[in-house]
């Protein structure tokens, strides 16, 4: 236990580092490709810090723990609003003006009811998995049509000024680049051997422990990445960054771990509890966004709110293991 316990805490700090190493040596190296500011706010800042998730849910699926990976993509995705986004408002209110952050919400809140849809048998198939990987790579087409299209969005002015105070080479950006992500692979090989021994060791099950521990755990460098934005008064890259994640989560997190072992025999719980949770998340933040026409932030009350929702989450979960 002692052993596994130690891999958990060196596996998620060795995760965070090489997330932060990764996201910032592919933002660099982007920009030095010339891709414009807006679409590495958008995919590479979002994809990058979804990458712990990716990484430890394929480890997971595997190692022949599904549901590991499942719970960390529906955990994340719950994290993600209510801690993150409650947390980061409630040290400063987060004002937001991206047209294209308003944009994603609608399409976070289909992609939550398409997963609502998969889960209502309780299996997640290979063909779903399919269909969800699919989606990713066309939300990536629509990403970079976007990108292209729209002009003056404040995500790009505010990718554009952290860009800016990069100093590495391009050489440098590459080597943190190849490093992180390397780094990720075996952190979240450390983890995962952590979570899966602790939750058979307290006879806990393996959605649980993904649910909390691990999707915590990977929820670390969104949570360092939207504070930091927000402090900076970056907030459109610390509201897209949640939304960018949340979607990543939910199509390639999911679609990846199912592609490589179907997902079966989920228990009513998961949908009844955890896809609703992360479901009324959603609406929250997207009724959140229908005020930004008006007061255009979201502020310490409504981020108190959706700490309170992360806290009540937290306990429903502590007492279901009971």
């Amino acid at each position: 236990m002692l052993l596994a316990i130690l891999a958990i805490i060196a596996g998620f700090a060795l995760l965070v580092w090489s997330a932060d190493r990764f996201v910032e040596g592919a933002a660099v190296s982007a920009h030095y490709a010339g891709i414009p500011p807006l679409l590495i706010g958008m995919l590479v800042v979002g994809f990058g810090t979804s990458a712990p998730e990716m990484v430890v849910s394929a480890m997971a699926a595997v190692d022949g723990n599904p549901a590991l990976a499942l719970g960390n993509a529906l955990g994340s995705n719950i994290v993600n609003i209510t801690l993150i986004l409650g947390v980061t408002a409630l040290i400063a209110p987060i004002a937001v003006h991206s047209t294209i952050v308003r944009k994603e919400l609608p399409i976070l809140l289909a992609i939550t009811l398409i997963i609502g849809a998969m889960l209502w048998d309780f299996t997640i198939s290979a063909y779903e998995a399919l269909l969800l990987i699919t989606g990713f790579l066309l939300l990536i087409g629509w990403s970079v049509w976007s990108g292209v299209r729209t002009k003056n969005d404040t995500l790009a002015t505010d990718m554009n000024a952290e860009l800016n105070q990069q100093t590495l080479s391009l050489k440098k950006a590459l080597m943190w680049l190849t490093i992180g992500l390397a780094l990720l692979i075996v952190s979240s090989r450390i983890l995962v051997w952590g979570a899966v021994e602790i939750a058979q060791q307290l006879g806990i099950s393996d959605l649980i422990i993904g649910l909390t521990i691990v999707a915590l755990g990977t929820s670390l460098p969104e949570l360092a990445a939207s504070i930091i934005a927000a402090r900076k008064g970056e907030h459109d890259i610390a509201v897209g960054n949640v939304v960018g994640s949340n979607i990543f989560n939910s199509l390639a997190v999911i679609g990846i771990a199912g592609v490589i072992e179907p997902i079966r025999d989920i228990t009513e719980a998961v949908f009844w509890r955890d896809w609703v949770v992360m479901l009324a998340a959603t609406v929250i933040l997207l009724l959140v966004a229908i005020r930004f026409g008006k007061t255009r932030e979201i502020n310490r009350a409504e981020g108190g709110l959706l700490f309170v929702c992360y806290i009540s989450y937290t306990c429903l979960l502590i007492y279901a293991v009971r």
